[in-house]
């Protein structure tokens, strides 16, 4: 239809006086031969389906066919309709009437007064000459002059001019302000440009000039198939990259587009009714999610919010406001490494996003029911999950060194960020200490007798690595003070464990701490069901004397009960977490 109506705008446009068009009239260059025959033909080709096809010499030998004449915002406009519908090609140009010399279509015409080149009576080029003739180049068709080219920059708009700062500044020529100012520092990175393109230095951009520079621009978008969605579920109009991403389903507040291509990328359209104490606690709830990496600026207004998260393989970027009762957004994500495609594309959407009305009704979806996932979204999960307990009331942990290797981040019970102070690979414990307070419910205390043989023995720890969300009890015997090499540090239980419990307190009746449950040994060699080795209470006394820290002791003789024993030893308990 926009097609249709631009055609019949554009003859009208053809009705405006002569003289009007001769001193007023710009045209749509579309093609420039380098014969007369082929020229003739294209421009009866092009007429076939356009209006207003006319054909000039340009001198050189070369032949151009254009649209017009049309005033400078009409051809514009024509130009953008024409160039979307892919009936002229992408590089067609606005150019003025002093760029054309004779006419030789339509037949006879005469538009300019310059006189009329005979076309020919046949479209079939003259056949070349038997002897092979070697001809200089034709040079190309002429572009504006410094003076013309002022004149039609003087028809941009500010938007325009600032849009070719920005263009500039993308080239590396231009670092002053994007004002539409043009001025020395512009005028000197336009000359830049132009140098490094092969143009006359001139330090004024022809129009041709300026349509090659934001072709340049926007070249890095090419194949994203960048269009504007309505999305009218969730009350957001916006352009997104359709031929990277396609609509997959709704998870109240998200409206999900998931690729559908060779670039792995997200999009995700938020949208829900709230206040501010929504907008925040969206803000937290998305931090938790794996699709924002932990690191990356963070930026919480009183009603809006941007989260960046990076890691080595992708990159998300999420901008939400809050206005009139509506929380609407939206998150990227982006691979890493191709941050000047993705800056373009935020800027792209950020720019084109409209809030429409309405938002995402919980019941537009049927979310999948599963402790891991919000909103069709995975929780964020540690790589490696076990045990430790707290030997001080400042909330200082001991715990296995397995569950600190190679980590970008510590956490106690998921929430609670930890440094270590002290790892001691040889016996295998760490020592660490949270970056805010803590406040215990229980502490270790070491018991200072010697552990009876074949006594009973309890272990915590977090057997499923936080999944049940509170530390379990594990009880067994005492079945040597020694390993099975003889080593004087380690004591033998006989006890059923999991591996969330390793770097958990073993405990004697008494609820004296005995030792450090220790994770499986990857000997090779496969030991009996229900043996396991615990690191014992000496060693682990020395390890905190590294720290600068004295243990806590207790006479643990005397039997308590067992839900009093439970109760000490789960309290002391904590879920220690290594994050990539």
């Amino acid at each position: 239809m926009i097609k249709e109506l631009v055609l019949a705008w554009a003859v009208l446009v053809m009705t405006v006086g002569l003289s009007r068009a001769q001193e007023e009239a710009v045209w749509i260059q579309v093609e420039a031969q380098p014969n007369l025959a082929t020229a003739t033909q294209r421009a009866r080709d092009y007429a076939a389906a356009l209006p207003d096809v006319n054909g000039f010499s340009l001198g050189g030998g070369w032949y151009g066919v254009a649209l017009g004449p049309y005033a400078r915002t009409d051809a514009e406009q024509v130009l953008r309709v024409y160039r979307s519908e892919g009936v002229i090609p992408r590089d067609s140009y606005i150019a003025l009437s002093s760029s054309f010399r004779q006419q030789f279509w339509p037949v006879g015409a005469n538009v300019l007064n310059r006189g009329v080149v005979q076309a020919p009576t046949g479209t079939t080029p003259a056949p070349a000459p038997e002897t092979p003739v070697v001809e200089t180049p034709a040079p190309p068709p002429p572009d504006e002059t410094p003076a013309q080219a002022q004149r039609s920059e003087r028809q941009l708009s500010r938007a325009e001019r600032e849009q070719l700062q920005i263009a500039l500044k993308w080239a590396g020529t231009y670092q002053g302000a994007i004002d539409g100012a043009f001025g020395r520092g512009t005028r000197n990175s336009m000359a830049a440009w132009q140098e490094r393109k092969g143009f006359d230095v001139t330090g004024i951009l022809t129009t041709k000039q300026r349509a090659v520079l934001l072709k340049d621009y926007n070249s890095v978008l090419d194949g994203l198939g960048l269009e504007t969605v309505r999305d009218d579920t969730a009350g957001i109009e916006m352009m997104l990259p359709t031929d990277v991403v396609q609509f997959d389903k709704y998870e109240y507040p998200f409206a999900h587009y998931t690729s559908s291509g060779q670039i792995e990328a997200t999009v995700l359209l938020i949208s829900q009714a709230g206040d501010q104490t929504t907008l925040f606690g969206l803000y937290d709830i998305m931090q938790t999610l794996d699709v924002v990496p932990l690191d990356g600026p963070r930026e919480r207004k009183n009603s809006s919010f941007v989260l960046v998260g990076e890691d080595a393989n992708r990159v998300s970027e999420t901008r939400v406001a809050l206005e009139d009762g509506m929380i609407k957004g939206f998150t990227l994500i982006w691979p890493a490494g191709d941050e000047e495609r993705r800056t373009r594309l935020i800027g792209e959407m950020e720019k084109s996003f409209v809030r429409l009305a309405g938002v995402i009704p919980p019941e537009a979806s049927t979310p999948e029911q599963a402790v891991d996932l919000i909103s069709g979204l995975e929780v964020r999960k540690p790589r490696l999950s076990r045990s430790g307990f707290f030997v001080d009331r400042r909330g200082t942990v001991l715990t296995t060194a397995e569950a600190v290797q190679s980590c970008t981040r510590l956490t106690l019970d998921t929430e609670t960020e930890a440094e270590l102070a002290v790892l001691d690979d040889a016996r295998g414990v760490a020592v660490l200490k949270p970056k805010s307070a803590l406040a215990p419910l229980a502490v270790a205390r070491f018991s200072d007798r010697a552990p009876r043989l074949n006594s009973e023995v309890a272990a915590s720890g977090y057997s499923f690595e936080g999944v049940l969300g509170a530390p379990s009890m594990t009880f067994g015997t005492l079945s040597d003070v020694r390993g099975l090499g003889g080593e004087t540090d380690l004591a033998r239980l006989t006890m059923e464990t999991l591996p969330g419990d390793a770097g958990g307190p073993v405990l004697d009746s008494g609820g004296g701490v005995l030792g450090m449950l220790l994770p499986e040994a990857q000997s090779g060699r496969a030991l009996p069901d229900g043996v396991r080795f615990a690191l014992d209470r000496e060693t682990l006394q020395d390890v905190l004397a590294q720290a600068g820290m004295a243990a806590a002791i207790t006479n643990s003789g005397t039997p308590i009960d067992p839900i009093d024993l439970s109760t000490e030893a789960t309290g002391m308990t904590v879920l220690v977490s290594c994050w990539d």
